[in-house]
């Protein structure tokens, strides 16, 4: 595995992992999931598009018969991911909703493999099933309170897929275009799938309410959505698909510390359990692979 690549794609985790941060203070004054999912694409779409335009312009071009990828990556995954994930949230609970979620890695692995022939080992099964095992016991959902209905299985899988959808867009169009390309127009579709259901008028009245929200807003646009795409985008060009996607789970991870530390939530024995199978399955992908050493009468494979 290229580690290098692997440092950045568990990077991205972290920063999306540490979004907890910047949700609570806009929530706290009276913005809703997808006022805040609106500031995220606004911020990172005006980012990345004012660098490229000062930076390298060429970047910017794109043939107009490849705009199918980055609506794609844009809205079929940012836009949809978002709202069947804040749709499960409201209809259950955060912790039901984050183990749905990392349902993803699953859609990736089999996606990849009908779609880029890639190989599923018994490594990768191994990781896959520690860091969903592990997912399950950060969220608590191990102790039977937890009632799942259809509607929530059904929303909270969907958003597993979409979620998905962005490693498999992303690679399509990472044969084609720089990743900064890529991410550029990741975040201007998903701005623009997103405005509809957005509330523009709702976060303008917040921000001049309070103007010292923009220093929250520009945080969840910069440090947890430009930040975390380039280093996922960049680490997934650089290995496989499959591979990233169960890497960057160390997200629901940080999130639970975040929460175990700053804000005193539970810190039992089987969450600690979880955070240690995440972290086991990072270190699984992570180790060298074993080569076998030539037989006397040479390779007759």
């Amino acid at each position: 595995m290229n580690r290098k690549a692997a440092l950045s794609v568990v990077l991205a985790g972290v920063l999306w992992g540490i979004i907890s941060l910047f949700v609570r203070r806009l929530n706290a004054a009276g913005l809703g999931a997808m006022p805040i999912a609106l500031v995220r694409m606004a911020v990172s779409a005006a980012a990345f598009t004012g660098f490229l335009a000062v930076t390298d312009r060429e970047k910017l071009r794109i043939r107009p018969r490849d705009w199918w990828m980055f609506a794609g990556t844009g809205i079929v995954s940012v836009t949809l991911f978002n709202g069947f994930y804040f749709t499960t949230i409201q209809r259950s609970e955060a912790s039901v909703a984050v183990v749905l979620l990392y349902t993803s890695p699953v859609f990736v692995m089999l996606l990849s493999a009908l779609l880029f022939h890639e190989r599923i080992t018994a490594r990768k099964l191994a990781a896959l099933g520690m860091t969903f095992a592990g997912c399950v016991l950060v969220a608590g959902l191990t102790g039977g309170a937890a009632a799942i209905g259809p509607d929530v299985l059904l929303f909270g899988l969907a958003s597993g897929l979409f979620y998905a959808l962005y490693t498999i867009f992303g690679r399509v169009a990472l044969g084609r275009y720089d990743t900064m390309t890529v991410t550029a127009y990741t975040f201007l579709f998903g701005l623009a799938g997103s405005l509809p259901l957005g509330e523009a008028g709702r976060v303008a009245a917040a921000v001049a309410a309070e103007p010292g929200l923009i220093w929250y807003c520009l945080g969840i646009g910069v440090v947890c959505t430009v930040l975390p795409y380039l280093f996922y985008t960049w680490g997934l060009e650089r290995m496989e698909s499959g591979l990233a996607a169960i890497l960057v789970a160390v997200e629901p991870l940080v999130g639970a510390l975040i929460g175990m530390t700053l804000y005193q939530e539970d810190c039992s024995p089987s969450k600690l359990a979880g955070i240690a199978l995440i972290l086991g399955s990072i270190l699984v992908l992570s180790w060298p692979e074993r080569v076998s050493a030539p037989s006397p009468d040479g390779d007759r494979g």
